[in-house]
């Protein structure tokens, strides 16, 4: 039975039991604490808090999941995947422990030609937590079982939480017996708390029941927690994996030879000559490439770049592990143009978005794996330097530090600087790398901390919300409306004042204030008290439903009791709006003028400035920004209606509505934004103009790239947008007139002083380089005898480091033919300082080397340097002892 065959079985199976089903959410997780969705509940998190209630009390899902913690894990066993795909069904305060058991067994032992799995009953076993009585008679009753087949498990295994206080619950899973080959032979009434080890591959399992029936007050650890008390409603969250239930029925021996992986593997073996099965090393190969081509094309998808930091690095990382795979393979060439094609003809026959965007997504994995190559490239040689200096100091260790630099500085990952260091006879110091990449880990999750609403405590705002409801949020209708404290928080802690200066967070009942959201700034404005005001910093929403105000006390004290009127500033909206409105425009003109599959990725806007993300992985050219702009301002021209209105998310895509990468938006109700009808249609939470002359101009001031596969467009609007121009017109007008030319002459003068300065500079250039190899003959001829070597040391101020290079050969090419010579120059220029050595044949065969004269030079000028016996050169800071680093050249050609 393929993979879809076996999705679609499942999804029908629970609609028939009156359950909603659920499309797949973005990967892209709708939470600070998440970089990705990693579990099939994640979307229907809110309805579990409480935070929400559910527009259905059944739901199904097949839920895109990608786990980060394993990718080092990946392909070494069986076990680890990055991608996958959770197949789920989900009550909300309706069926419990015996309903969600009596669905579950149900399909998995259903005949085939029934529509259910077929599994043979024989083989499964249930799992329930030690003491669930309750769950043992259920299974005893729905499935027939006799107890000894039902096993007990402890907290470890059988206990499911969110790892913090909250919900949680036991659960039950269900175990397949794969037979002796598998594993040692077990008495399931024998087994303990905790699944033996050598039994995991055997006794697999492949569905989790959840029973969320507890309120837990402290979670220390997966298995020491305190259970409060009950929920006031008890739900079930189910997780069945779909690829391990795929490779049972289709009768594989793991999840890398399914039907919708196996295919990479069988591609690569063609591309590489290697076979599948041949030995360990080359399996973990394969696997990383089956499993990471798939991840990777699923994350772009969903609209993820490669980057340096959060979720395009761990693109990055995955893109780059299934280059380099292919290359421990033995294949050498562009490897995912040959690979990502077979994963997206196995995926697409469910996700149909991977065939109409293939475009973008082949352009950003593509143009990441060329500039991969290109790194491999540079960093090979880096590596070589790095290894150069270890054999020369006579170590044989690579230090953390470089190991981290190559990483952190080239890209280039630890294993291939493992393994070159292998061939070159020396060792790495992985402890060292990986305490600096712990460093720069903790330095990251401080950092995102440090940002506003990352990864903070929101305990306090979700017990507002619990007791005072949801903020009436009036951004839509007004600028201006009385409200009420209904709370107050200095530090993070409730607070009964606030004096003249402090800053703190008030949480009101109603608000027309936009919370930022959506790339679009918070609003600025006031609110006004008896006796004093507060100016508005900052809005954000930390629960959803709830508006929370960073505010100052500019005058008075402020208690929460007090009377208040909050007001907007009608110009920062109207800046605003004007702003996202733009940043629409631009996006449906890029549409335009490069095609549909130029696609935000990102957006950011302010009053009179928007930024626009999109990928594309080549700059654009001066024509094309023009072009941009033209169609941006010839939209705003037209006055095209700006309108919106309220859909289900299925509607707004039929509609043909554009859902950007990265949002999260509502099962049941979303706002679709239009300006011109179908030529603008995206699902926005913003605030917009009425009509799109409304917002002025748009006036692009820059493209340029943000990371591998994405470009920026950076772009002004409103008086803003005049104001730039103004400043344009106002330096022509000064360049006019002290060039006495018109502005249409303007760039040909311009261009003719360059020119004619370029030619000046050549000329001096010239000039000065002429004196220098005049001064070259000079030097030549006052070489004194060392030892029967003719020596030069000398010190050139002003010189540079090319200058330094020539003037050192130029010399020693003078030096009296059939006699030993040897030259050494030091410049300095602009505070540093250059060595350059040049030896003759005759001296080296007298053993004076000119890699050991910049050694002894080095240390003294505040550097280092090498080369070969012939000519050397190196660098420092310290041009206070360039004389005495002369007399060492001198010394050191004396004692060879």
């Amino acid at each position: 039975m393929d993979t879809a065959e076996i999705r679609r079985r499942f999804v029908s199976h629970f609609e028939a039991a009156g359950h909603t089903a659920v499309p797949s959410a973005s990967l892209l997780a709708d939470d600070p604490n998440l970089l990705f969705v990693p579990a099939g509940m994640v979307p229907f998190k809110p309805y579990f808090l409480g935070q929400e209630t559910p527009p259905y009390t059944r739901a199904t899902s097949v839920q895109k999941c990608v786990r980060t913690p394993d990718i080092e894990d990946v392909g070494k066993t069986t076990r680890h995947g990055t991608f996958f795909e959770m197949c789920g069904n989900f009550s909300f305060g309706d069926y419990f422990k015996e309903g969600a058991i009596e669905l579950a067994w149900d399909l998995i032992t259903k005949p085939v030609a029934d529509g259910g799995f077929g599994l043979d009953e024989s083989r499964l076993y249930p799992s329930v937590l030690i003491g669930d009585d309750e769950a043992v008679g259920f299974w005893r009753k729905v499935t027939g079982l006799p107890d000894e087949r039902i096993v007990r498990l402890g907290r470890k295994e059988n206990y499911w939480s969110m790892g913090v206080p909250g919900p949680g619950g036991p659960c039950s899973e269900i175990l397949y017996d794969r037979g002796p080959e598998w594993g040692p032979d077990f008495d399931p009434a024998t087994l303990g708390p905790d699944m033996p080890v050598a039994l995991e591959d055997r006794l697999l399992e492949f569905w989790n029941l959840v029973f969320m029936q507890d309120e837990l007050s402290a979670v220390r650890s997966k298995e020491d927690f305190d259970i409060a008390g009950s929920l006031p409603k008890k739900n079930i969250d189910t997780g069945m994996g779909l690829d391990r239930v795929a490779f049972l029925l289709q009768g594989k021996q793991n999840m890398y030879e399914i039907d919708v992986m196996f295919p990479v593997i069988e591609r690569a073996m063609e591309l590489s000559g290697k076979k599948y099965g041949a030995n360990h090393e080359d399996d973990v190969r394969f696997r990383v490439v089956a499993d990471h081509v798939r991840s990777s094309m699923m994350l772009i998808g969903d609209g993820v770049t490669p980057g340096n930091e959060g979720r395009g690095y761990v693109l990055r990382r995955l893109l780059r592990r299934a280059v380099r795979s292919m290359r421990l393979l033995g294949y050498d060439d562009r490897a995912l143009p040959e690979l990502m094609p077979v994963s997206r003809d196995k995926m697409a026959e469910t996700y149909g978005d991977l065939s109409r965007d293939w475009d973008r997504i082949a352009r950003v994995a593509y143009a990441e794996e060329d500039a991969f190559r290109k790194t491999l490239q540079a960093g090979t040689q880096i590596f070589d330097l790095a290894a150069q200096e270890v054999r020369s100091s006579g170590e044989t260790r690579l230090s953390g530090a470089k190991a981290f630099a190559l990483h952190d500085t080239y890209g280039f990952p630890i294993d291939l600087t493992l393994e070159m260091a292998s061939e070159a006879g020396l060792s790495v110091d992985e402890d060292g790398f990986r305490g600096l990449m712990a460093e720069q880990r903790q330095r990251a999750k401080d950092d995102a901390r440090s940002k506003k609403g990352q990864h903070a405590d929101t305990g306090v705002y979700r017990g507002i919300l619990d007791e005072h409801g949801p903020t009436e949020w009036l951004a839509y209708e007004t600028l201006q409306t009385e409200s009420k404290a209904l709370a107050l928080l200095s530090g993070g802690a409730p607070a009964t004042v606030l004096a003249q200066g402090d800053i703190g967070e008030l949480v009101l009942d109603r608000t027309p204030f936009y919370a930022e959201s959506g790339g679009q700034v918070a609003d600025a404005g006031t609110i006004e008290f008896d006796g004093g005001r507060l100016e508005v910093l900052d809005v954000q929403r930390p629960v959803r439903g709830l508006v929370v105000h960073q505010v100052r006390v500019v005058d008075g004290e402020f208690h929460p009791g007090s009377r208040l009127l909050a007001q907007v500033d009608p110009e920062w909206r109207t800046g605003a709006r004007q702003a996202h409105s733009g940043t629409h425009v631009v996006h449906a003109a890029l549409r335009e003028v490069l095609g549909p599959s130029a696609l935000q990725s990102g957006s950011y806007n302010r009053p009179g400035y928007l930024r626009l993300d999109f990928g594309w992985t080549t700059g654009l050219s001066e024509q094309q920004v023009r072009d941009l702009e033209t169609v941006s301002n010839n939209a705003l021209r037209a006055d095209l209606p700006v309108g919106w209105q309220y859909m289900t998310l299925p509607e707004a895509k039929e509609w043909g509505a554009i859902a950007l990468f990265g949002e999260t938006y509502d099962d049941t109700k979303v706002r679709v934004v239009e300006i011109g009808g179908p030529w603008s249609r995206e699902l926005c939470g913003g605030t917009h103009v009425e009509h799109s002359s409304q917002i002025g101009t748009i006036v692009i001031t820059g493209e340029s790239s943000v990371g591998s596969g994405n470009r920026r467009i950076e772009a002004l609007t409103g008086v803003e947008g005049f104001g730039y121009l103004a400043r344009e017109r106002d330096v022509v007008a000064q360049l006019t007139g002290l060039l006495k030319t018109q502005p249409d002459d303007l760039v040909g003068r311009v261009g003719d002083l360059v020119e004619r300065l370029r030619q000046a500079e050549k000329e001096i250039e010239k000039a000065r380089v002429g004196q220098l190899l005049a001064a070259a003959g000079q030097l030549a001829a006052s070489a004194v005898d060392v030892n029967g070597v003719q020596v030069v040391a000398h010190r050139a101020d002003g010189a540079g480091g090319g200058d330094v290079r020539t003037l050192a050969l130029d010399v020693r090419g003078r030096l009296p033919q059939g006699a030993p010579g040897a030259v050494v120059i030091i410049g300095a220029a602009d505070g540093k300082v250059s060595v350059v050595a040049a030896v003759n044949d005759l001296a080296r065969e007298r053993g004076v080397s000119a890699n050991d004269l910049v050694r002894a030079v080095g240390p003294l000028v505040g550097g280092k340097g090498g080369g070969k016996d012939d000519v050397a050169q190196g660098g420092g800071t310290d041009t206070s002892r360039i004389d005495e680093a002369l007399a060492a050249a001198v010394a050191t050609v004396s004692n060879a």
